[in-house]
C-alpha cells in the first residue's frame, strides 16, 4: 500500500448478508463500531447498505482513520475486547451464511 505511515487510511469491508442474519449481525457491527469510535486517531465512520436480489442485502462500512498506526491501535483494542468476549467474527459469518470483502486503503492524490 502506497501512503505514509501519518496519511489517512480508511478501512473498508463490505459482505453480504441474508436477511435472516440482519439483526444479529447489525448488532455486532454496531456493538464494534461503538467502541471503535472511542479510539485515538478516529477521524468518521459509515454504515451503508443496498437490498440484493432474493433475500439478501450488501452492507458496506468504512471507518477514516488519521494513520495507519491508529487503525493498528484500534484493531488490537477489537480483538482483544472479542478475545475478552470469547467471540469469532469468522465463526460467526460462517454460521450466519455471510461473505466478506474486507481491505485498508488510502486515498489518491487528485
Amino acid at each position: 500500500m502506497t501512503g505514509t505511515p501519518t496519511a489517512a487510511i480508511f478501512r473498508l469491508d463490505r459482505f453480504r448478508i441474508p436477511e435472516s442474519a440482519r439483526a444479529e449481525f447489525l448488532h455486532r457491527v454496531r456493538e464494534t463500531h461503538r467502541l471503535l469510535r472511542r479510539q485515538p486517531g478516529f477521524v468518521r465512520d459509515l454504515l451503508l447498505e443496498s437490498p440484493l436480489p432474493g433475500d439478501y442485502f450488501t452492507l458496506v462500512t468504512m471507518v477514516e482513520w488519521q494513520s495507519a498506526g491508529a487503525l493498528e491501535s484500534a484493531r488490537a483494542v477489537v480483538t482483544a475486547r472479542h478475545e475478552r468476549d470469547n467471540f469469532n467474527p469468522r465463526t460467526l459469518m460462517a454460521r450466519l451464511g455471510i461473505e466478506a470483502s474486507l481491505g485498508s486503503f488510502t486515498e489518491l492524490d487528485n
